[in-house]
């Protein structure tokens, strides 16, 4: 699978993906997301808030749990076909974090407004096939990412009336 998500040619996927990737990258596109949610009124802002909850989170259980935790060697640079596999970091390749951050956030604002977050979705998938088009990870690292993610999203959306629960 690795090897087919890598070998895609199509002009389109060289030009776009890349160019989704760069702005993923240290969670620009997210913060981004989030000021312009911001300015969409108070569904914005608590949609903004939640989701940068949980990207916070999902990072957390990603990049600094787990990848020290389970460390595993990036996908062979045989099996990349492009330029793009150079430019790869040499941290853990599990779980993917981008992937885990671009879920959560995404996961969260469509609990709070499910067209929004339908929206984010959109640049969150593209960022996992990337992670996996340039060599990054394998779709295995991008699964539990996604899954770290909106386990991020489900725990943060919940965490107020957990709160209240247990401070009754």
């Amino acid at each position: 699978m690795t090897r087919w998500v890598a070998s895609w040619r199509s002009a389109c996927v060289r030009r776009v993906l890349p160019a989704v990737e760069e702005s993923a990258e240290h969670t620009k596109l997210w913060w981004g997301a989030a000021v312009a949610l911001s300015a969409a009124g108070w569904r914005g802002r608590r949609a903004a808030a939640v989701g940068l909850a949980s990207m916070a989170v999902a990072e957390l259980a990603s990049n600094c749990v787990l990848k020290r935790v389970w460390h595993r060697c990036r996908p062979p640079k045989e099996w990349i076909s492009h330029e793009e596999v150079h430019d790869r970091p040499d941290s853990s390749s599990f779980p993917s974090g981008h992937t885990a951050a671009g879920m959560a956030f995404s996961a969260a604002v469509a609990l709070v407004w499910p067209w929004a977050g339908a929206v984010c979705a959109v640049p969150a998938v593209m960022v996992a096939a990337e992670r996996v088009h340039t060599g990054a990870h394998y779709p295995s690292d991008v699964a539990v990412g996604a899954t770290i993610g909106l386990a991020a999203a489900a725990l943060v959306s919940r965490a107020p009336r957990l709160a209240v629960r247990l401070l009754r």
